[in-house]
């Protein structure tokens, strides 16, 4: 068990930093790229910083001998998933409400200038305005911002989880008896 919560917070702690690390690099630059673009790259990151889920699985069979279920591949991989996602949630939370309190005015600026060059009538203008309106009361409730940030990277996690944990177990080699 030792082992396992050395590995988990090893691995965690590194996917976390990249997550945290690579969230407050393209930040700053997403209403120059776009948001739509900057969707690709956040996510891109996300993935990226998942990479050290199926490395963490890996140690952490390694360190057994080879050996590992389905089921305790998926515990550390699950586990490594949650503190990375709760690095992603608390550099959100310090970007959004400290480091860029502006970035709800610009959000809504580039959705209602997207919908405005499709073409968009009023009423759909009007209907961008007021989601965007929402969206403000939703973010600015910190427990509700942490709740969508932390939906954003763990469905990911969740799928990098199962695909490792399936790819890397590997049943225990019995010794070969000689008579």
């Amino acid at each position: 068990m030792k082992k396992m919560k050395r590995t988990v917070l090893k691995f965690g702690l590194l996917s976390g930093l990249v997550s945290a690390a690579m969230m407050l690099a393209t930040v700053p630059f997403m209403h120059s790229i776009g948001f739509d673009y900057g969707l690709i790259v956040g996510y891109t990151a996300i993935v990226l910083s998942f990479l050290f889920v199926y490395f963490g699985i890996r140690s952490y069979r390694e360190s057994h001998g080879g050996a590992l279920t389905f089921g305790r591949g998926f515990s550390v991989g699950i586990l490594i998933t949650l503190i990375s996602c709760a690095f992603y949630v608390a550099t959100w939370q310090l970007v959004y409400f400290k480091l860029a309190p502006g970035f709800m005015d610009k959000m809504e600026a580039y959705s209602i200038e997207k919908k405005k060059a499709a073409g968009g009538t009023e009423q759909e203008i009007e209907a961008v305005k007021q989601q965007m309106a929402q969206f403000r009361v939703a973010y600015d409730n910190p427990l509700t911002n942490a709740a969508y940030t932390f939906v954003e990277p763990f469905p990911v996690g969740l799928l990098v989880t199962l695909i490792s944990a399936g790819a890397l177990r590997r049943k225990p080699q019995v010794a070969a008896v000689r008579s």
